[in-house]
């Protein structure tokens, strides 16, 4: 889970490439547009519990993909949809993951994880490594992505993208609210929860996989199930966010609210050292990677979330060096998910 936002219609147009780069700015209209919608956001607030989760369950919902129904000693923390849990796996590694099951339930919490061959190792240890009656310690749930009361709603999800969108659905559809769904993924077996959204409107879902379209939907195909006056919810990837937002102004709906579950592109990079005080280490940041990336393979317990520059999770104390502070943080801190340094930098880790 990466960082989510929300954009009036009149201001929208959400691969580590230049070209997504490109299109991402010009969504978003210019540079000053982006720094102020994050200086206007309000920080997530910060959970200071660990919650002690045992996995009851392990589902298989589609090629690759996984849920684990983790319970607890008695009722748990309630959340609203959009919400996530930063989840400490036994190896120490801390991933983010959205929750995608019933908000009323306290008896347990649902999550989904698809398993990533070139990740970082989270998903392949929750695939491989986690069974019933694994234990691991859970932080929130805390939401980044609120999901706001309106009339009508377009949600858009693209594959695992279904998981913070799921729940929203679901409320909507209690509240009564006139809701659309359109749910995208390369195929039908690589989309999870298909036999959930059986269960709801069929007049109000369309899924579209790519192989029974030939190619991907545009973000003007995808609005155009959005009731006027909308608030569209997307979650999905880069691509697929970046078209909806580039063909919002032509659409119907009148608000877009967004979460990406990949960091934004490095543009301008350089090389940089960082050293680890406390544990000795030196680490080497190269100039197409971030400092969380590089410190992570070291310290895979290091907390982050957002991965965007302005929730505040991986600030870390400064005790030498120069920051290019490419986010909010106090001077003598450093969002290592999106900061640099002109050479060398040395950290509180």
């Amino acid at each position: 889970m990466a960082g989510a936002r929300a954009v009036p219609r009149a201001l929208s147009g959400r691969g580590p490439d230049r070209f997504l780069w490109a299109l991402d700015k010009m969504a978003t209209g210019m540079e000053w547009l982006q720094r102020n919608s994050r200086r206007n956001r309000p920080p997530i607030a910060a959970v200071d519990r660990d919650i002690p989760l045992e996995v009851a369950e392990v589902r298989a919902e589609a090629d690759d993909v996984v849920s684990l129904r983790l319970v607890g000693e008695g009722l748990l923390p309630a959340w609203q949809p959009g919400a996530h849990l930063d989840v400490v796996l036994p190896s120490g590694r801390t991933r983010q993951y959205s929750l995608c099951g019933e908000p009323g339930d306290r008896r347990y919490y649902r999550v989904a994880v698809r398993r990533l061959a070139d990740g970082a190792g989270g998903s392949r240890e929750v695939h491989d490594e986690l069974r019933p009656g694994s234990r691991i310690t859970a932080r929130g749930p805390r939401n980044a992505f609120p999901f706001i009361t309106a009339e009508r709603y377009l949600f858009i999800a693209g594959g695992i993208g279904i998981t913070p969108i799921l729940p929203m659905v679901r409320t909507a559809a209690a509240r009564g609210a006139d809701w659309r769904f359109v749910y995208t993924g390369r195929s039908r077996e690589s989309m999870p929860f298909l036999d959930e959204l059986a269960e709801l409107d069929p007049e109000r879902v369309w899924v579209r996989p790519d192989t029974e379209f030939g190619i991907p939907a545009s973000g003007a195909e995808l609005l155009e199930h959005a009731p006027p006056g909308a608030a569209v919810y997307c979650c999905g990837p880069i691509p697929m966010i970046t078209g909806v937002r580039l063909d919002l102004p032509g659409s119907t709906a009148d608000s877009l609210h967004w979460e990406r579950f990949s960091a934004p592109p490095i543009i301008d990079g350089e090389p940089f050292t960082v050293e680890l005080a406390r544990t000795g280490r030196t680490v080497e940041v190269p100039a197409d990677r971030t400092a969380l990336e590089a410190i992570t393979e070291v310290l895979p317990q290091v907390s982050y979330s957002c991965r965007q520059g302005f929730c505040g999770t991986c600030h870390v104390r400064v005790l030498d060096g120069a920051v290019d502070h490419r986010a909010r943080a106090a001077d003598d801190h450093m969002a290592i998910c999106v900061s640099r340094s002109a050479g060398r930098v040395v950290l509180d880790l």
